[in-house]
């Protein structure tokens, strides 16, 4: 609900978002991880955090850092720019188990912050009503998802879904969610219409919310496979119990970058 606020007003509220969910969802990452003994090169990682703001944004964005002659690189160029660093920075180091570091170091790169940013690059359009658009859309999939499973679950459940990971998730709680996404996206065409939205036609509404609804879920599901591997119950580390900010956008983690890809496929970025 928050990334929808500030999607509606506009692209530069989503940048002390972003900054804020990307660099505490890294700091309860690496907390996990120090459980299990495994070491991240966390301060590489909130820098990249950092660096990523303008590597999200087009290159002719005031906040973009594109010249006549220095070219700001792109996610792909900061992805190889952060493995050799962590590549460097393991030859100087005294780590006990420094591949471990690199990988799960790498992994957390690329799940936290650059999927997060995602949300960046969809709100940033030439027509800001189609970037406002594009970014919702994913954003309502997933929260439509969250919504359906939840309300499925809590009536209707009865068939245990990959209970090593999550002893709660049901059967019927994942069809739910499926089935509200694929209902929800098509209704906001409507809503788009009346306010003279761009949107794609229901149709193709339709498959996308079930698209990213499906991979939303496996998001959430991915979540609890690390926690598993911890030892947490939730990521809320600095307060436990109360739940962390890995626990409230687990799944947006992997709808933003699908839902990227889809409407790339669609022409609409």
């Amino acid at each position: 609900m928050v990334t929808i606020a500030a999607g509606l007003l506009g692209p530069y509220a989503l940048i002390p978002l972003y900054l804020y969910l990307a660099i505490f969802g890294v700091l309860e990452y690496a907390s996990m991880l120090r459980l299990r003994g495994v070491g991240v090169h966390r301060d590489g990682l909130l820098a990249m955090v950092i660096l990523l703001v303008p590597a999200s944004l087009p290159d002719d964005d005031p906040l973009g850092l594109t010249t006549a002659w220095f070219a700001y690189p792109d996610r792909s160029q900061l992805t190889l720019a952060f493995v050799i660093m962590m590549m460097v920075i393991s030859l100087g180091r005294r780590i006990r188990d420094p591949f471990p570091t690199i990988v799960y170091s790498l992994l957390g790169y690329l799940w936290i912050p650059t999927f997060l940013s995602f949300m960046l690059t969809l709100r940033s359009s030439p027509d800001p009503s189609a970037g406002l658009v594009n970014v919702l859309l994913p954003a309502l999939a997933v929260i439509a998802s969250d919504v359906g499973a939840f309300l499925a679950g809590k009536f209707f459940g009865r068939t245990p879904f990959m209970r090593h990971l999550s002893p709660s998730k049901t059967i019927e709680g994942a069809a739910g969610g499926l089935l509200l996404a694929t209902i929800a996206l098509p209704v906001s065409h409507a809503v788009f219409a009346a306010f003279s939205l761009p949107s794609p036609e229901p149709a193709v509404l339709l498959a996308f919310g079930l698209i990213v609804a499906a991979f939303s879920q496996a998001g959430d599901l991915f979540e609890s496979l690390i926690k598993r591997w911890a030892g947490v119950k939730d990521t809320g580390l600095f307060l436990p119990g109360q739940g962390g900010v890995l626990d409230r956008i687990d799944s947006h983690l992997i709808g933003l970058p699908v839902g990227f890809f889809l409407l790339s496929l669609m022409g609409r970025l």
